[in-house]
C-alpha cells in the first residue's frame, strides 16, 4: 500500500498542511514524513520559538536522540557557525554545522532542560556567537536558501512549516524510533500520531501546499 493511501484518512494535502500549521501556532508538535524513495522516515516537529521542556522530553524519549535545530544561512552567519565538515559527502546533503550548547545556564548540556536553555540562546533576536559554547548537544541544520525548490528534506520542509505559522524561521526536529531502536515506518506513525494528538503530514503535501498557493520558500 503506498503512503498516499496510508494516509488517505487524514484527507488532502491542504487540510493536512493547514491542520499542521494550526498545530504548531498552538504550540504543538507535529509528524513530518518524507519519500519513501528518500529516508523514508518521520520526524517530530516543533517550532523551535515555542517548544517547552516536556516536548523537549518527549522528543528525547522517543526519537534518535539527536536532537536537531534547524536554521535558516542567515542566522548560521549571525552565530558564526561553521559547517561540520568541508566537503560534504551524506547521500542526501545534509548539512549539519558544528554542534553547541549555551554558553551559560546549562550543566552537562544533554538534559531537556539544557539542550531547550541551548536552542533559545541560538534562537533569540540578539544572539551572538559568544552566547554558544562548541561542541554540544544540539545538532543545528541549515536549509537549503531556496528550501523544498532545491532539496526535498526535514529541514526544509519543517521551517517552511514554521514559515507558514508567521513564526520565526526556525525548528526543533528529530527523528522518531521504536521501542526496538529500528526506525519508525508509516504504520507506526499513525499510531504515534494519534496517541499524542499530532497531525501527520509529508514533505510532498508541503509542496503542493506551497506550489497550490504560489508561496515562494525564499
Amino acid at each position: 500500500m503506498s503512503d498516499k493511501k496510508s494516509i488517505c484518512h487524514f484527507k488532502d494535502f491542504i487540510y493536512r498542511v493547514e491542520r499542521a500549521v494550526n498545530s504548531l501556532c498552538n504550540g504543538n508538535g507535529v509528524i513530518l514524513l518524507d519519500d519513501k524513495n528518500r529516508e523514508n522516515e518521520g520526524d517530530i516537529i516543533f517550532s523551535a520559538e515555542k517548544i517547552n521542556i516536556e516536548q523537549m522530553a518527549l522528543t528525547i524519549r522517543h526519537g534518535s536522540g539527536i536532537v536537531c535545530l534547524c536554521l535558516t544561512e542567515e542566522r548560521r552567519y549571525q552565530l558564526d557557525l561553521p559547517m561540520m565538515v568541508k566537503e560534504n559527502t551524506s547521500v542526501y546533503g545534509t548539512s549539519f554545522t558544528v554542534t553547541i550548547e549555551a554558553a551559560c545556564g546549562v550543566s552537562t548540556g544533554v538534559s531537556a532542560k539544557d539542550r531547550l536553555t541551548t536552542i533559545r540562546a541560538a534562537i533569540a533576536d540578539n544572539a551572538q556567537p559568544s552566547d554558544l559554547h562548541r561542541p554540544g548537544h544540539v545538532f543545528p541544520l541549515v536549509s537549503s536558501i531556496e528550501g523544498l525548490y532545491s532539496r526535498r528534506g526535514h529541514t526544509e520542509a519543517s521551517i517552511a512549516l514554521v514559515k507558514l505559522a508567521n513564526l520565526k524561521p526556525f525548528s526543533v526536529l528529530c527523528e522518531l524510533i521504536n521501542d526496538d531502536g529500528s526506525m519508525s515506518k508509516l504504520s507506526e506513525l499513525i499510531v504515534f500520531s494519534k496517541k499524542y494528538s499530532m497531525p501527520l503530514l509529508t514533505i510532498d503535501d508541503l509542496y503542493l501546499y506551497y506550489n497550490f498557493y504560489n508561496i515562494s520558500f525564499i
